[in-house]
C-alpha cells in the first residue's frame, strides 16, 4: 500500500446542486409531471450529462438546469440532499464539503429560499446517520442572478449559518465580475463564515487578486489564471490561500484544451496549496477517485505529488484542527 493510501479521501470543491443523478432527474420530472424533450431514459443521459466538452462555461452551466428544474418541493430538495451524501459514501471519499445555491435550487418552482437551505441540511443530517461520512456545507451566491438576487439568497444562507463553514461566490465570472458583491462578503464576514470564490476561471488573473484582497477568499474555486501570474502564485504559496482544482470540469468547461497540460502540476511546483475535486460528478460523469487516476496517468503526477493533493486538502478543508487530527486519524 502507498503511503498516500492512508491519507483521507476529501472532496472541497463538490456542487450538492451540480450531482443530481440523471435517474433520479428522470424519476421526479415523472413523479411531478414535468415534460421532458424524451422518451426514453437513455436519450436524456446525453442532456444532462456532458460527452466531450463543451464550447464554455455558460454552455456547461446550462446542463445543470434539468436538475434544479424538477425539484418542485422541499422533499424534492431533501431527497437530492441525501442522495448527494450516499453518493461521497459510495465513492469512498472520507469527507467532503458540499456546496449549493438554495437560489438556484428554489427558482423553477418558486420554493421558498431559505426553506430550500433547512431541507438541504435536513437531507444531510439523515444522510449522515446512514452513512460514516463527514459532512460540511457551504452556501453559494449565484452571481449569474445578479446583485439584489444574491442578497436575497445570502439572507436565506445566513438564517442557518450555524449550519455552513463557508460562502462561496459562483456563476457567470466575466459578465458578473467579483467587486459588484464586496457588500455581501462583508456581510458573510460578520456572519464569520469563511469564504471560497470561483475565479480565474473564465476571468483572468485579476479575478483571483479581487477575490483575495476584497472578497477575503482564503479559497479560490478553480483558479487556472493564476498560472499566467507568477506575483500571485508566489503571494498564493506565502499566504497559504488554496487552489480548487477540477480536472475535468477544467476541460469540459474549455477553461484547459488538454487535460496533459493542466496547471495543477505548476500548481504544486510553485508550493501552492492546490487540491483536486470533483466540481459537478453527476454532470461531469466522473467521481474523485477517477480524477486521482487522470492525475496519475494523464497529467503524470508522481505518487508523491498524489500524496500532496491529499495532505492539501486537509490543510485546506474548513474544518477545526481537531476534526482535521480526527479525520487523519479515522483512516489510519
Amino acid at each position: 500500500m502507498s503511503q498516500s493510501a492512508t491519507l483521507p479521501l476529501i472532496d472541497l470543491h463538490r456542487h450538492l446542486d451540480g450531482n443530481i443523478r440523471p435517474l433520479s432527474i428522470w424519476e421526479l420530472a415523472q413523479e411531478n409531471n414535468i415534460q421532458l424533450p424524451v422518451s426514453q431514459f437513455q436519450q436524456f443521459i446525453p442532456l444532462v450529462q456532458i460527452q466531450n466538452s463543451e464550447a464554455n462555461l455558460i454552455d456547461f452551466l446550462k446542463k445543470l438546469d434539468w436538475g434544479v428544474n424538477v425539484l418542485s418541493s422541499l422533499d424534492n430538495c431533501k431527497r437530492i440532499a441525501f442522495e448527494n451524501v450516499e453518493d461521497v459514501f459510495n465513492a469512498g471519499i472520507n469527507y467532503a464539503e458540499l456546496r449549493f445555491s438554495p437560489f438556484y435550487m428554489a427558482q423553477a418552482h418558486n420554493l421558498p429560499i431559505s426553506d430550500v437551505v433547512a431541507a438541504v441540511i435536513d437531507g444531510i443530517k439523515q444522510g449522515v446517520a446512514k452513512y460514516p461520512v463527514k459532512i460540511n456545507l457551504i452556501g453559494i451566491l449565484s452571481r449569474t442572478f445578479g446583485v439584489e438576487n444574491c442578497q436575497i439568497e445570502l439572507n436565506a444562507l445566513l438564517d442557518h449559518k450555524q449550519h455552513l463553514v463557508a460562502v462561496d461566490l459562483a456563476g457567470d465570472e466575466y459578465n458578473f465580475p467579483g467587486n459588484l458583491f464586496v457588500d455581501h462578503f462583508k456581510q458573510v464576514d460578520n456572519a464569520g463564515l469563511q469564504v471560497t470564490v470561483h475565479a480565474g476561471e473564465a476571468a483572468g488573473s485579476s479575478s483571483i487578486w479581487q477575490a483575495i484582497n476584497e472578497l477575503k477568499a482564503t479559497r479560490i474555486g478553480h483558479g487556472v489564471a493564476c498560472v499566467s501570474d507568477q506575483n500571485l502564485m508566489d503571494y498564493m504559496a506565502t499566504n497559504q490561500i488554496a487552489i480548487e482544482s477540477c480536472l475535468t470540469s477544467n476541460f469540459q468547461t474549455g477553461t484547459i484544451a488538454n487535460l496533459a497540460e493542466h496547471p495543477i502540476q505548476t500548481f504544486l511546483a510553485n508550493d501552492i496549496l492546490v487540491c483536486l475535486n470533483t466540481d459537478d460528478p453527476a454532470v461531469e460523469n466522473t467521481e474523485l477517485q477517477a480524477e486521482f487516476d487522470i492525475a496519475r496517468d494523464i497529467v503524470k503526477l508522481s505518487e508523491p505529488q498524489i500524496q500532496q493533493l491529499k495532505l492539501n486538502a486537509l490543510a485546506a478543508s474548513f474544518l477545526s484542527t481537531n476534526e482535521k487530527k480526527a479525520l487523519l486519524e479515522s483512516v489510519k
